[in-house]
């Protein structure tokens, strides 16, 4: 990899993304996400409307100078992920807990969430 390249990677300040997984598990909507090496304290989980958002920080304790590394697959820093939540939830229900790295977001599903009929003008 060029230097200036490899220099320039290694010192993005750009926000990571999580990848989840979203799933039914019988009247419950389930969220889990993957955030090893991240503490409870360094998480944020909001539900806003039907907006789900997990916001964190992995901190990396080691400081490596650009010159001595040669992989950084890890992402440290700061993420985000907001999904569209695909049902109506009770949101004020929602719980979260981190078990050995994995987040597990899991929220009622409402039944009576309405459907309304727009009409034509």
């Amino acid at each position: 990899m060029h230097q200036d390249l490899q220099s320039n990677w290694l010192s993005s300040e750009e926000e990571g993304q999580l990848s989840v997984d979203v799933f039914r598990d019988g009247d419950m909507l389930v969220i889990r996400s993957l955030v090893a090496g991240v503490a409870p304290d360094d998480l944020d989980v909001s539900i806003s409307s039907d907006l789900l958002t997990i916001r964190g920080k992995r901190k990396n304790e080691k400081k490596v100078t650009s010159d001595d590394w040669f992989y950084q697959e890890c992402y440290w820093g700061s993420f985000s992920r907001s999904i569209v939540l695909p049902c109506h939830v009770a949101a004020d229900h929602a719980e979260a807990q981190l078990k050995n790295g994995l987040l597990e977001v899991r929220i009622p599903i409402r039944s009576d969430g309405r459907q309304v009929k727009v009409k034509w003008g």
